[in-house]
């Protein structure tokens, strides 16, 4: 479902791909019956391809993903910008795990046995990868410009989940460029088809 920032992740890349794709929206909770037949581990995202075969995790999705859209590419050529793009997607990455664990602590685990311990040192972790992004991130291509990228497609997802899932956890007003960012690519086509949430990415026109 698109309110996984994984999910969102690689419906935004593939369309900037050029890959055509079919979305079926299935929840790992409500829907763990459905999702099993198609993986058994409910694992989202899971890519089934033209074979049958099924792919599970974003970044080895959009590996594949690269491999079929040659030329083409979300991701630089060159040793240097490849090692700092990998830098930002490493950090972004980061951010969405340790929202994703809040949130699940939060709103799974059951009141009497969440532990703030554990909490606090997970929010420690995701301030501190949005510290070094909110650092580096005007440095990077702005959402509509050239060469905007797999960092940037991350970074902003990133951002978008925690302020929709845990925006307590990271005040935006601490992050301003970080803010500016996400909200710049939320305004790309890619970004509008695939929105956050329990929807079902139709295509840029809806088609």
């Amino acid at each position: 479902m698109l309110d996984s920032p994984y999910v969102r992740r690689v419906a935004i890349s593939l369309q900037m791909l050029g890959l055509p794709f079919e979305h079926r929206s299935v929840s790992v909770f409500r829907g763990m019956d459905e999702f099993r037949r198609v993986n058994p581990v409910v694992k989202a995202p899971t890519l089934v391809c033209d074979d049958g075969t099924a792919l599970m995790d974003s970044t080895l999705i959009l590996e594949y993903a690269e491999a079929l859209a040659r030329p083409r590419s979300l991701m630089p050529a060159g040793l240097k910008p490849l090692q700092q793009e990998l830098h930002l997607i490493g950090l972004a990455l980061a951010a969405m795990e340790k929202s994703v664990q809040i949130f699940y602590e939060r709103n799974l685990r059951p009141p009497e046995i969440q532990h703030e311990p554990w909490v606090s040192r997970v929010t420690d972790q995701l301030l501190a990868a949005y510290d070094a992004l909110e650092s580096e991130v005007d440095g990077y291509p702005a959402p509509g410009a050239a060469g905007f990228g797999q960092a940037g497609i991350t970074i902003a997802v990133a951002w978008h989940f925690t302020r929709q899932t845990v925006a307590d956890a990271v005040p935006a007003g601490c992050f301003p460029r970080l803010a500016a960012y996400s909200a710049a690519a939320e305004k790309r086509p890619e970004f509008l088809a695939a929105p956050h949430g329990d929807g079902t990415y139709r295509g840029a026109a809806g088609a």
